[in-house]
C-alpha cells in the first residue's frame, strides 16, 4: 500500500522532489494517472504532491476537522492508486479528484454519531497584500461578511459557492463534482448568489 502523509518530514519531501523530477516535472495529470495505473509510485508521488494542497482544504471546508481531513486525504488518493485503470478522461484529474473527495466526505457525514451536523463553513480570504492598507481593509471586512454570508446559506449553496468561486471550477466540473445535472448548478448558484447579495447588503446597512 502506498504511504502518503500530509504533513511530510524535510526527508521526505526531498524524495519526492526526486520522484517527481524522474515522471518529469512538466508531465500532464492525464499522463501521471496512466502511468498510476501501470503500478508508478513515482507518478503518484508526482500527483500527490500536485493536488494534495487543494484536495486537502476542499476536504476541510467539508467537514471542518483536520485529523479527519487528512485521513480522507489519505483515502481518497488511495482510490487513485487503486483506479487509475479505470478514468477514462471525461473530465480533467482535478474534476475527478474533487469528486471522489466529495464522495469520502459524504461518506465520513453518514458515519458520524447521529444528530451530529456538518460545519461548512467557508472563509472569505479575498484581501490583495498588494493593495494599499484602507483598500485591504474595506476588502478584509467585506471578506468578513462574504463569509458570514456564506454560513446562513443551505450546505447545497455553499458547496457550489465554494467550488465556483473559491476553486475556480465551471458549472460541469461542479455538476461532475456533486453528481447533478448543470442546470440544478445553475439554479443553485443564482438563488445562493440572491441570497448572499440580500445578506451581505442588509450587514452593510446595519454598520452605516
Amino acid at each position: 500500500m502506498l504511504n502518503v502523509s500530509v504533513r511530510p518530514q524535510l526527508a521526505a519531501v526531498a524524495a519526492v522532489s526526486a520522484l517527481a523530477a524522474t515522471v518529469g516535472e512538466t508531465s500532464s495529470d492525464e499522463n501521471l494517472v496512466k502511468q498510476i495505473a501501470v503500478g508508478s509510485k513515482p507518478a503518484m508521488q508526482a500527483l500527490f504532491a500536485r493536488h494534495r494542497t487543494y484536495v486537502y482544504r476542499w476536504l476541510l471546508r467539508f467537514v471542518s476537522n483536520e485529523t479527519l481531513a487528512e485521513d480522507l486525504l489519505s483515502e481518497v488518493f488511495l482510490d487513485v492508486w487503486r483506479q487509475a485503470g479505470r478514468f477514462q478522461c471525461r473530465s480533467s484529474v482535478s474534476t475527478w479528484l474533487m469528486a471522489i473527495a466529495r464522495h469520502k466526505a459524504l461518506s465520513a457525514r453518514r458515519r458520524r454519531t447521529e444528530g451530529a451536523e456538518l460545519d461548512e463553513k467557508i472563509e472569505a480570504t479575498i484581501a490583495d497584500p498588494a493593495n494599499d492598507p484602507e483598500v485591504a481593509l474595506q476588502e478584509k471586512d467585506r471578506g468578513e461578511l462574504l463569509g458570514r454570508a456564506l454560513t446562513r446559506l443551505s450546505p447545497q449553496h455553499r458547496q457550489v459557492i465554494d467550488l465556483v468561486y473559491y476553486h475556480e471550477k465551471s458549472v460541469d466540473e461542479v455538476a461532475h463534482i456533486l453528481d447533478v445535472p448543470p442546470a440544478t448548478v445553475k439554479t443553485r448558484m443564482f438563488y445562493a448568489r440572491k441570497k448572499m447579495a440580500e445578506l451581505v447588503d442588509g450587514a452593510e446597512k446595519v454598520r452605516c
